[in-house]
């Protein structure tokens, strides 16, 4: 079980793959145990790929004490220093797009060309969908409550028209395979109270490498018009957007490539 020690935690990893480094960080919840995963896409194919479960999530440490967006990038410099990495290419998608955001602004020098997708600023350049707000709900609850949201053509006259794969998506949605373990709720929680907190949109116009906003032109979580904010705030900024919500980059397969070409550019 690959883990290092970062700062106070324990950081559980895996890498892959061969080519430029490429830090993938993930969004809300993620939990490498979860298939499929980023490792079974192309780009484990085409970089030396890093991936981490965060703070508080997956088999990374759970300290029961507040965590917060810097907290959450000075992990993810550590973990790249501990594994002899000076600097990387940076994906960053949802929450992890916001940890991203914070790692380019406190750690310059470790990112060389970064996607942020599907993610917010926060402050005056608007947040990503509450989700702090909605962690009252039950799962099954949940799941149906955010489908519409994920992706806005999902509304109730096309949950009526696909009800078979309504069905499977509010399943998955409400599927949490490690509910269970000790730490787990916390965890999710203390990462959902640094979420709320995030606010990197005064700071944003000091970005100097390369970066791409991805998004998706369905996505009601981090809605179209904020990545247009995000890509007019950073200075050479490139915008991109695809078919599909939330999920574009598995929805739409052209989403992959085009951010791979990115990172890859000269």
């Amino acid at each position: 079980m690959p883990k290092t020690k970062v700062g106070d935690i324990d950081i559980y990893f895996e890498r892959q793959g061969e080519g430029p480094r490429l830090l993938f960080i993930s969004g809300t919840g993620g939990d490498l145990r979860i298939k499929p995963n980023i490792f079974d896409g192309p780009l484990a194919r085409q970089f030396d790929l890093l991936a981490f479960d965060q703070r508080g999530l997956g088999q990374t440490s759970k300290p029961d004490a507040p965590y917060s967006m810097a907290g959450y990038a000075d992990d993810a410099a550590g973990l790249m220093d501990a594994l002899g990495w000076q600097d990387a290419l940076v994906l960053g998608v949802s929450f992890g797009g916001m940890v991203a955001q914070e790692l380019v602004l406190r750690h310059p020098a470790k990112v060389r060309r970064l996607v942020l997708a599907c993610t917010s600023p926060g402050g005056a350049g608007g947040a990503s969908f509450p989700f702090h707000e909605i962690g009252h709900m039950e799962r099954v609850e949940r799941s149906k409550h955010l489908i519409p949201i994920s992706d806005t053509r999902r509304d109730a006259a096309w949950a009526d028209g696909h009800a078979e794969f309504y069905d499977q998506l509010v399943v998955m949605g409400a599927a949490d395979p490690y509910a269970d373990e000790p730490g787990h709720a916390m965890g999710a929680r203390r990462q959902l109270e640094a979420r709320a907190l995030h606010d990197t949109w005064d700071r944003l116009p000091t970005i100097a490498c390369p970066v791409m906003i991805a998004g998706g032109r369905f996505d009601g979580i981090a809605l179209p018009r904020t990545q247009e904010r995000l890509a007019a705030r950073i200075p050479g900024a490139t915008l991109r957007m695809f078919d599909g919500g939330h999920m574009f980059m598995i929805q739409d397969r052209a989403a992959v490539p085009a951010m791979a070409e990115f990172l890859l550019a000269d």
